[in-house]
């Protein structure tokens, strides 16, 4: 059974994938954090999320971490960093799913990399990880004909924009030669409680081509976190992604 501490967990990410583990019986919940000075320090887990069965307390010391085999990271980036040295002090694996990283952040995601195995993605969704391959298959066989748009949807909020999934997007078109240089528009919105859309829009003058994915719920996400949990605690030190847990 693979023992997890859930850093967050009492954000709107963090409570589902709180909510999902104590459902699966491949992994035990052992550690939950939340940031210095939250209401929730010092109280009981399941009294905070109302969720029966996790009897202990909700803490901001990442010592909990030596009771852990992986942590699920969905947090804040300057957070993300300083639990990134506590796994590499402790040699525990991550789960990183937090987003509006800079690139110095990302440097030392990277560098803790070469000592702990760490599986980062913008997106944990298996579908949404499904159409970073579709656009990427477009891209490569789509000519400068097209125009490319990319339009993402959010809650109120979210503090991030563009969102990690839309730059990811974004990313994945520009690796190709042919588009390396064009200019890709980000629409960013951020209204009511919308969970997340994203659609890349190819357009020529003869067609057009949309691909979109709208998520009804978080819980595609916390399912695709702990998916990568389960993968990541089989592996070597490395930074991997959810397209080397799909194959």
């Amino acid at each position: 059974m693979i023992k997890l501490a859930v850093s967050g967990c009492c954000g709107k990410m963090g409570r589902r994938i709180v909510a999902l583990a104590g459902a699966d019986k491949a992994v035990q919940l052992v550690g939950a954090l939340e940031q210095p000075g939250h209401p929730a320090i010092g109280k009981k887990l399941s009294d905070v999320l109302v969720i029966p069965g996790f009897d202990f307390n909700v803490v901001s010391n990442p010592e909990i971490l030596k009771d852990a085999d992986v942590l699920i990271e969905f947090t804040n980036p300057a957070t993300t960093v300083e639990h990134l040295i506590s796994a590499v002090k402790y040699k525990k694996t991550m789960v990183i799913g937090t987003t509006g990283l800079e690139l110095p952040q990302l440097e030392k995601i990277k560098q803790a990399s070469t000592k702990i195995p760490i599986l980062f993605s913008p997106n944990m969704s298996l579908g949404v990880n499904l159409v970073f391959r579709l656009v990427k298959e477009l891209a490569e066989k789509l000519t400068r004909e097209y125009q490319v748009d990319i339009t993402e949807v959010h809650h109120v909020h979210k503090l991030d924009a563009p969102s990690g999934t839309a730059k990811r997007l974004m990313e994945i078109i520009k690796e190709m030669p042919e588009w390396e240089n064009e200019h890709i528009k980000i629409d960013s919105i951020r209204e009511g409680e919308i969970v997340g859309d994203h659609q890349v829009h190819f357009s020529s003058p003869g067609d057009s081509i949309i691909i979109k994915h709208s998520a009804k719920t978080r819980n595609i996400f916390a399912q695709g976190a702990l998916i990568a949990a389960k993968f990541i605690i089989q592996q070597k030190p490395g930074l991997y992604d959810m397209q080397d847990v799909i194959g």
